[in-house]
């Protein structure tokens, strides 16, 4: 599909990408584009999984989520369904904002967001401390979030 993508396609994922909520006219506008084609381009851009979702971006300050953590987690066997296991264990864990399967010495490297540390340590027993699977996680708290985003360099 990547090849599919002409310029305005890409301008559109570009300008949606900053901000998701922008007026179809004013996305026409800045494409050169009439609303009507658009809006048939993001159809086809939906329809095909180009975009994959589209979601708010909350500050997780202003929701009480004052504290974010990266953490590696090396498992003790690497039988697909111990990792399918640990992955749809941090599927269902709202506290895993993203959930990476990585080469090197972990298999899985998360970021976590919590409340403050008694929530992290309650996290760390759900996910972590009641799998026997898990042989050691190595947690860096979060100093301070100079980037953060999902978008991608399109144009």
């Amino acid at each position: 599909m990547a090849n599919e993508l002409d310029p305005q396609d890409r301008r559109l994922l570009s300008l949606l990408q900053a901000d998701g909520g922008t007026p179809i006219n004013a996305l026409a506008d800045d494409t050169g584009l009439s609303p009507a084609s658009v809006q048939r381009r993001l159809r086809r851009l939906r329809e095909s999984g180009v975009i994959a979702r589209e979601v708010a971006v909350i500050d997780p300050l202003a929701v009480g989520l004052g504290m974010s953590f990266i953490v590696m987690v090396e498992l003790e066997r690497d039988r697909i369904d111990q990792l399918d296991a640990f992955r749809r264990k941090a599927l269902r864990e709202a506290n895993v904002q993203q959930c990476y399967y990585v080469t090197g010495e972990a298999d899985f490297a998360l970021v976590c967001v919590t409340r403050d540390m008694a929530d992290f340590e309650a996290l760390t027993r759900r996910l972590f401390f009641g799998d026997e699977n898990v042989r050691r996680f190595r947690t860096s708290v979060v100093m301070g979030r100079t980037k953060v985003g999902l978008t991608l360099p399109i144009e």
